[in-house]
């Protein structure tokens, strides 16, 4: 049975050959680790590994888990690591104070009313609320995300709330059985965010797409975060929270 640091050795590896083939640094990718699901001692066990950053899907799941892994590592002896907490599920009107009081990130922002709320309900003694817009760049019909050609519109309506920063795009296209076609969708996701910097004047530097079996693709395809659960943690146990 591997452990955690090996199947991080393992992903890290297969991030280093993906850049490798796209002539990328591959400092240039960053990987996130989804742990919806899985328990605060496996995440203390990612955190000792190396990895300081956290996806979660369920809100409350979420917040539960981030009080116990702070738990968990002030009471070992090693020594204290700044995780950060990212937010990557839908949301709902009625969790956005608790995401803007306890998570870092948010990359699932859809629609301006939830950024607003954001917005107004971040903390004044917190950081800025780092953000990112989901935008459905395939046109899943299951997909959550605005269109394309929302984008821009919502992208400068984000990027002028207080207390936000705008730091990107993230998206989940449908799978795709063929590497180039898939690439194809990840480079459209490139195309749109490039065009939102050097067309409508933003300073965006995250591009979150790809995950444990499309990660290839999508270094090929631009991503800067690469967000992972299963190749990290293992089979996935059932939902647990909302």
């Amino acid at each position: 049975m591997t452990t955690i640091e090996e199947n991080f050795q393992k992903i890290h590896a297969r991030i280093r050959r993906a850049c490798a083939s796209a002539h990328r640094d591959p400092h240039s990718v960053r990987l996130l680790a989804v742990s919806k699901t899985f328990p605060a001692p496996a995440v203390a066990e990612a955190i000792a590994a190396g990895q300081s950053a956290f996806g979660e899907n369920y809100v409350q799941e979420g917040i539960a888990k981030i009080a116990a892994v702070a738990a968990l590592t002030t009471a070992s002896s090693r020594p204290e690591t700044a995780v950060e907490w990212h937010c990557i599920g839908p949301l709902q009107t009625n969790k956005t104070r608790l995401v803007a009081t306890h998570f870092d990130w948010v990359q699932s922002i859809d629609r301006l009313k939830i950024a607003q709320r954001l917005s107004e309900q971040r903390p004044a003694h917190a950081a800025p609320l780092q953000v990112c817009i989901q935008v459905n760049v395939d046109g899943g019909a299951n997909k959550s995300g605005v269109s394309p050609a929302e984008l821009p519109a919502l992208a400068q309506a984000v990027a002028a709330l207080p207390r936000l920063r705008l730091r990107g795009l993230m998206c989940i296209p449908e799978p795709q059985a063929d590497f180039a076609l898939a690439c194809g969708v990840f480079k459209e996701a490139q195309r749109l965010f490039h065009a939102l910097n050097q067309q409508q004047g933003l300073a965006l530097d995250t591009l979150s797409m790809g995950m444990s079996e499309d990660l290839e693709a999508a270094i090929a395809g631009g991503s800067t975060l690469i967000r992972i659960g299963r190749a990290v943690f293992g089979d996935r146990a059932l939902k647990t929270a909302g």
